[in-house]
């Protein structure tokens, strides 16, 4: 399923080749979705040719070509549940609410669903959670894989060093270790394949601190 920037894109692509047969630069594309920098740019696109929307058209500069369309719709975010106890299996268990996907690599819009997941109430300490299930693999060197669901405890502060939930830029969302050095955040991944990301504080929103994690086998 397509962020809802990452199906804009993709729509507004397709739209001037259609119109001009010519692949807009990424200065028009950052233009067309209001974004503050070419990098979220560059990380679309990325998205887009992973999930097989696009692909790079060989030997020619900025050339891509539409495979597919997105048939979903976006889903608008919806107000937010408050946790409740209910009893499962005669043990006490946590109603939270789920999200839907996080990036574990290239940052994604977390799309809010409706959906709601019970959690071992062990596993939950005072405050507000929220889950989010991972996609992606680049925190996969302390165990968190593709698919599983994290248990996310909402927060806009956390110690140096703890894994979180980070909003870059107001849209992009990701799962990362946070290191604060004065104006500066580092979004550090857990897998020698990606780069640390450095970005200025202003930019980075702490939406929640990770605290557990449940994952199924099939």
């Amino acid at each position: 399923m397509l962020t809802k920037k990452q199906s804009q894109l993709l729509l507004y692509i397709n739209e001037m080749l259609l119109k001009d047969g010519v692949c807009p630069s990424y200065e028009e594309m950052r233009q067309h979705l209001g974004l503050h920098s070419k990098s979220g740019i560059h990380r679309m696109v990325g998205a887009l040719e992973e999930r097989r929307f696009v692909r790079r058209l060989p030997n020619k500069a900025r050339a891509l070509e539409v495979l597919a369309l997105p048939e979903e719709k976006y889903i608008k975010p919806v107000k937010k549940k408050t946790a409740v106890f209910k009893e499962i299996a005669n043990d006490n268990a946590v109603e939270i609410p789920l999200y839907g996907k996080i990036a574990c690599g290239t940052p994604i819009e977390a799309v809010q669903n409706p959906d709601t997941i019970n959690v071992p109430a062990q596993m939950m300490g005072s405050g507000e959670h929220y889950a989010l299930t991972v996609e992606g693999d680049s925190m996969k060197d302390i165990g968190i894989i593709d698919g599983d669901t994290v248990i996310i405890k909402r927060t806009q502060h956390v110690p140096n060093g703890t894994v979180a939930v980070a909003l870059v830029d107001g849209y992009e969302v990701t799962l990362k270790r946070i290191q604060v050095n004065g104006n500066r955040v580092l979004l550090i991944p857990e897998n020698n394949e990606y780069e640390i990301r450095t970005l200025d504080a202003s930019r980075v929103e702490v939406q929640g601190q990770l605290i557990g994690l449940m994952r199924q086998y099939h």
